[in-house]
């Protein structure tokens, strides 16, 4: 059987939790178990070398920034590398050229276009651990590219399902994932089982235990995925395929995210193009858009609500601000005290009532909603942030998520 374990920040932050590392993987190899290990930098240290850059030249070069970040990652496979040596079990560090991992040109957000095989299945066939630097590839021209922050878990979903291995395991400071943040609810739940769909959803909606384009390339490769923690033992969440066999329960879990914020465009003319009058502009300056709302016209007229980044929020107030005149709104107000909770199942799509059922715990509790979003697996809603831990535990208990669902299996149709 053949693993990849993939080591986070926290995990290789010192050379005592290397040594733990080193341990876990010579672990698993003493009981037959081939391992590919990927890691990420030292915590910190990536911040630390883009420092560095930005106080020479906040605009330098995306091919230099990224040839001074994938630093961090030769560090740690190094180092992991020597540990596992150390004990007796034979590694040797690899990075992106020597795989290849070979990416587009995109130099801080590259996307893997293709994983070489043969030197790992080499490495694998001599009984040798090959301990990979995760986050960096390589470009068509030779320069070293990276994958975005958090790229080093898909560089281990590459690698699994390049390589055809049972299970990526990602090693985090978490457990697993839980029904909600544990620092928020109490009594929150770890989850045993998670779909490629949930976890997209979370991890898009403010879940930081796997980056989302890892999630989107597991989903398409059907690469079973498992979170842990580098500091204790136990099972983890598994995160797969949908099972058609089982009910999934209603609602597999709550994510939340702090960082949005609201503007409204007052008394727009409501004629064809209104949207887009209001929204171009700030998309033309790539601003991302969230969650949107136009209220039913009076008189002719109609408020435009949306939501964006809260670092956005004074750009794209600007931006309506200075269009005011072309749009023929009346004035534009927002708020940056935005927060956005969301309800995440695939459940939901064979169980109705849900969305109902949300807001009257959100009016029960006197939080008014501001914006509704859905999706099939998803209902989202921006609140006031004051009242964001507040609907988040307020939730947590009206829908039970504190309790082991009851899933009940089914004959096929």
């Amino acid at each position: 059987m053949l693993l990849i374990q993939k080591f986070g920040g926290t995990s290789v932050a010192t050379c005592d939790r290397i040594e733990q590392v080193a341990a876990r993987v010579a672990r698993a190899r003493s009981e037959g178990t081939d391992v590919v290990a990927v890691v990420s930098a030292m915590a910190g240290e990536t911040d630390r070398l883009l420092g560095l850059t930005r106080a020479l030249d906040n605009n330098a070069a995306p091919r230099e920034v990224a040839a001074a970040c994938a630093t961090g990652e030769q560090v740690s496979a190094a180092l992991l590398a020597i540990a596992l040596n150390k004990r007796g079990c034979p590694a040797a560090s690899m990075n992106a050229t020597q795989v290849p991992i070979r990416t587009d040109g995109a130099h801080l957000k590259a996307r893997i276009a293709e994983v070489g095989v043969p030197q790992l299945r080499a490495q694998l066939d001599a009984g040798v651990v090959p301990v990979v630097a995760g986050f960096q590839g390589i470009a068509d021209d030779g320069t070293v590219t990276t994958l975005g922050r958090g790229g080093s878990d898909t560089t281990a979903v590459a690698l699994a399902a390049a390589l055809g291995a049972a299970e990526c395991q990602i090693y985090t400071d978490v457990d697993g994932v839980y029904t909600a943040d544990p620092r928020i609810v109490s009594n929150a739940r770890r989850l045993a089982v998670l779909t490629y769909e949930e976890m997209l959803e979370l991890a898009s909606l403010g879940s930081k235990v796997l980056q989302i384009r890892s999630v989107e390339f597991a989903s398409k490769y059907e690469v079973p995925v498992r979170v842990l923690s580098s500091f204790a033992d136990g099972p983890g969440t598994l995160i797969t395929r949908e099972e058609s066999a089982l009910e999934a329960p209603k609602i597999a879990g709550i994510a939340y995210n702090r960082d949005e914020a609201q503007l409204t465009v007052l008394e727009v003319p409501d004629s064809p193009g209104a949207a887009y009058k209001v929204l171009g502009p700030v998309s033309d300056a790539n601003i991302e858009v969230d969650m949107i709302v136009q209220n039913v016209a009076r008189n002719g007229l109609t408020d435009l609500t949306f939501t964006v980044h809260r670092t956005d929020f004074a750009a794209a107030r600007a931006i309506l601000e200075r269009n005011l005149a072309a749009i023929g709104g009346a004035r534009v107000v927002g708020s940056e005290r935005i927060a956005k909770i969301s309800l995440v199942g695939v459940g939901m799509r064979s169980h109705a009532g849900i969305a109902s059922r949300m807001f009257g715990v959100m009016a029960r509790e006197g939080i008014n909603v501001n914006l509704v979003s859905t999706s099939e697996i998803k209902i989202s809603v921006a609140v006031d942030e004051k009242y964001l831990e507040l609907g988040v535990r307020a939730l947590h208990e009206a829908f039970g998520l504190d309790k082991e669902p009851v899933r009940e299996v089914h004959g096929k149709q």
